[in-house]
């Protein structure tokens, strides 16, 4: 479907016919669909009575400088994902039908956005945050869907959810990776051979994290650890590499050990590769890394 009204007379007609109970999950996305976006499509079909999935390239939370314009796009392969992993209405609308006119209206979550990406991409989750309360109200979902490992971008729409009093549940899901410990990522597909190979440092070196805390790490160390990993690869620019609580993204005592910690952390990364920048993530409660 592309267009708004078509897509809210369709919904409201399966709510009408639909047994009591039977939710609709909505998973929005923009597009390039792999297998991290078929999981979430699969665990919102089996939770729910009506699936939608929205494939959309939102211009608002692209900067000045980044991959707008070249970001991949393909509508068959998108389709075939979707009809292969269970959702029942794709909703692929146009720039003009989301951003008929100059918005002049934007939705700002503070706090939870100043770091991370939200420091090196000013201006990038204001476009996260309208988009996905515009998508929100168009579907009017009882669950939606967003993967683990944009960590900040979940907890950025938790509590824009929670401070709007948006009846929704947001699912948080498990990040989905290759073969090879490379989290998927639409993005992935800009890397060349070597570049590829070089961001397998990624996964490897979160994976030692949680050996680091039972030895005592505290957030400087693991700071400085993965640092030094991640570069010793030449290919690879790190963008930052930082632990806060979650999902509040307050920062740690840089000398305290991390598993004195009771609350989750979040051990965050984004490293170039090339022109590629990409993200990984790990989520644990360091009180329970055994």
């Amino acid at each position: 479907m592309r267009s708004i009204a078509e897509l809210r007379k369709e919904i409201a007609a399966y709510r009408r016919r639909s047994p009591e109970g039977q939710a609709v999950g909505f998973v929005p996305t923009m597009g390039y669909l792999h297998e991290g976006h078929a999981s979430l499509l699969r665990r919102s079909s089996a939770e729910n009575g009506l699936t939608v999935l929205s494939v959309f390239v939102n211009p608002l939370q692209f900067g000045p400088n980044e991959d707008l314009d070249k970001y991949p796009r393909d509508e068959a392969r998108d389709l075939a994902v979707a009809s292969a992993s269970g959702a029942d209405i794709v909703f692929m609308p146009e720039v003009r039908e989301m951003y008929p006119e100059r918005m002049l209206t934007a939705v700002s979550v503070s706090g939870v956005t100043e770091r991370l990406c939200g420091a090196s991409r000013p201006g990038h989750f204001d476009g996260v945050a309208t988009v996905v309360t515009k998508l929100l109200n168009i579907v009017q979902p009882d669950r939606a869907y967003f993967g683990q490992k944009d960590a900040q971008q979940v907890a950025v729409i938790e509590r824009m959810v929670k401070d709007l009093n948006i009846p929704v549940d947001v699912i948080a899901c498990p990040t989905q990776r290759e073969k090879d410990g490379l989290a998927l990522s639409s993005r992935n597909f800009y890397l060349n051979a070597d570049e590829r190979r070089q961001a397998l440092i990624l996964s490897r070196s979160l994976a030692q994290v949680p050996l680091l805390i039972r030895e005592g790490a505290c957030a400087e160390r693991l700071i400085h650890w993965l640092s030094s990993e991640i570069a010793a690869q030449p290919l690879a620019d790190i963008d930052y590499i930082d632990v806060f609580s979650y999902p509040d993204l307050q920062p740690l005592a840089a000398d305290e050990p991390l598993r004195s910690t009771s609350a989750p952390v979040l051990v965050a990364l984004a490293v170039r590769f090339g022109k590629t920048r990409l993200i990984d993530n790990m989520l644990l409660n360091p009180a329970e890394v055994h």
